[in-house]
């Protein structure tokens, strides 16, 4: 549980539990007062103009773009007799509507057809690289562009996706946009943004076995709430935080926007320099990659740096997380039960009933034995190898349970080719899970993959709104890719712990 904490600007606060501050709601309408933070810093040097209004004409290092959001954007260039300002800067993939089962062309959809041959001939249009299907570098742009060593220190990254914050983890500050605001990047190379207040968020202690990155983040949004970081970057910093993997912190700083923040960010570190190294877009080995890491090293956040404010947790307390109602914050321990109305703030009450008749789950009662219908390992959240193997080691010598559709979506080419190669498709075939193609699948109901009247799915995926995956009435709980091998080898939320120990 995070405990109270002033900073240097005597800000920033909050009550252990459940409880709000009244600061954190009063701070969102000062001015940020950060310095000498890593946001500062990649801030300052990516300031192209103060414009009318008070804004921020920021420079944009690198673009993403994908299917969805980039048509009407192109649409908007052509209309503006426009091009693309600088198209090595930009780099397209397809992911939100590529079925899993087979991506065989035509696609099945003439829409997603239609809309991945858009962005085809967009991209040769304008000179734009394409990591199509087949290439060997498909997958979520949010998993592809780390991977490829495209996301690098101190860059500024916008993509018209939430989600973008993932790129934070490497001490990038990075932006989902609107898709007139991916027009306007792919004509300026710019953005018009104002500049955030700065939170740390720093976790002390270590994360127990069989507690993950996707816990911690959901117990931050369960503590904060979902409109707590509005105005914030999230700086995640602290020993637990130092521990984690990159792929661990991408799955944390991927969330940051479910809290309500516009992006979260990791300074770089070691474990950044040692996941980056190689890769095909990272600097070459040698006077280049010294220099690099030099320069990377000096952006993080110094000891003088002051944030906006500071709220601090102890990893060691957090359990296995899950999601019982329709937002990210409406998580418990899974060793806790459903929180009545009683235990619920009185403004987030209304909510809160909602949820219960949504969900069908009734207050005060275990969320652990809740039987599942569908069961989600994948998305841009926890797609990634790391992710695929907590998942395996669950299901290695079990079977999933009688009646429950389980199913492993990895993030990327490359990550399917690296679990092939460890021969994790098989240990999840024999196990009872689909071993599917690379793509976001049941994240979003923008593909095939999709809940089918009132199922619940256990899902590794990032949001739980009604009808996120597919069904009206289709419920979610949100969990990290190992709890939900767990609920599929038990055919309910079960404390993966047990199984680990067993």
């Amino acid at each position: 549980m995070p405990e109270k904490r002033s900073t240097g600007c005597g800000c920033g606060w909050l009550e252990q539990g459940l409880g709000r501050s009244p600061n954190l709601v009063d701070s969102r309408a000062r001015k940020a007062v950060s310095s000498g933070t890593l946001y500062d810093k990649v801030w300052d040097l990516h300031q192209v103009a103060q414009l009318p209004g008070g804004s921020t004409q920021l420079f944009i290092g690198l673009h993403l773009i994908h299917e969805v959001t980039s048509p009407q954007a192109f649409a908007g260039l052509k209309d503006l007799g426009l091009s693309v300002r600088h198209p090595e800067r930009t780099v397209a993939t397809v992911d939100h509507i590529v079925p899993t089962t087979s991506q065989a062309r035509p696609f099945a959809d003439p829409l997603a057809e239609e809309m991945l041959a858009t962005l085809e001939a967009n991209c040769a249009a304008h000179g734009i690289p394409l990591h199509g299907i087949g290439s060997g570098r498909q997958g979520i742009v949010h998993v592809i562009a780390p991977e490829l060593g495209l996301t690098q220190p101190g860059m500024t990254v916008a993509c018209g996706d939430s989600h973008t914050s993932t790129h934070g983890a490497f001490g990038a500050i990075a932006f989902g946009i609107g898709t007139s605001q991916v027009r306007d990047v792919l004509a300026s190379q710019s953005l018009a943004m104002g500049k955030l207040k700065v939170r740390r968020i720093w976790v002390d202690g270590q994360l127990q076995p069989g507690v993950y990155a996707k816990d911690l983040v959901l117990h931050v949004i369960r503590v904060l709430g979902v409109k707590g970081g509005v105005g914030y970057a999230y700086e995640f910093a602290g020993p637990a935080i130092d521990a984690l993997s990159m792929e661990e912190r991408m799955t944390l700083c991927n969330m940051a926007i479910e809290g309500g923040a516009r992006c979260g960010y990791v300074n770089p570190d070691q474990i950044t320099f040692d996941y980056l190294q190689g890769r095909p877009y990272a600097p070459a080995a040698g006077e280049a990659w010294e220099r690099a890491v030099a320069w990377w090293r000096s952006l993080a956040s110094g000891p003088d740096a002051v944030f906006d404010d500071e709220v601090r947790f102890d990893a060691a307390t957090i359990a296995p997380t899950v999601t019982w109602g329709i937002t990210p914050g409406q998580g418990i321990g899974v060793d806790e039960t459903v929180p009545t109305l009683e235990q619920t703030a009185p403004d987030e009450r209304p909510l809160a009933e909602e949820a219960y008749r949504y969900m069908d789950l009734q207050p005060g009662s275990p969320i652990a034995g809740t039987p599942v219908d569908v069961c989600f390992i994948g998305s841009c959240t926890n797609g990634r190898l790391s992710d695929l193997q907590a998942a395996a080691a669950v299901a290695k010598g079990r079977h999933v349970a009688a009646g429950i559709k389980a199913f492993v979506v990895p993030g990327s080419e490359q990550v399917a080719a690296a679990a092939e190669a460890e021969g994790l498709d098989q240990l999840f075939r024999e196990a009872g899970f689909e071993w599917r193609e690379p793509g976001c699948s049941m994240c979003l109901a923008m593909n095939p993959d999709r809940l089918e009247g009132r199922q619940i799915s256990a899902s590794s995926s990032n949001r739980n709104f009604k009808g996120r995956q597919g069904s009206a009435t289709g419920r979610t709980l949100l969990m990290s890719p190992a709890m939900v091998a767990a609920a599929a080898i038990n055919g309910r939320v079960s404390d993966v712990r047990q199984l680990l120990n067993a």
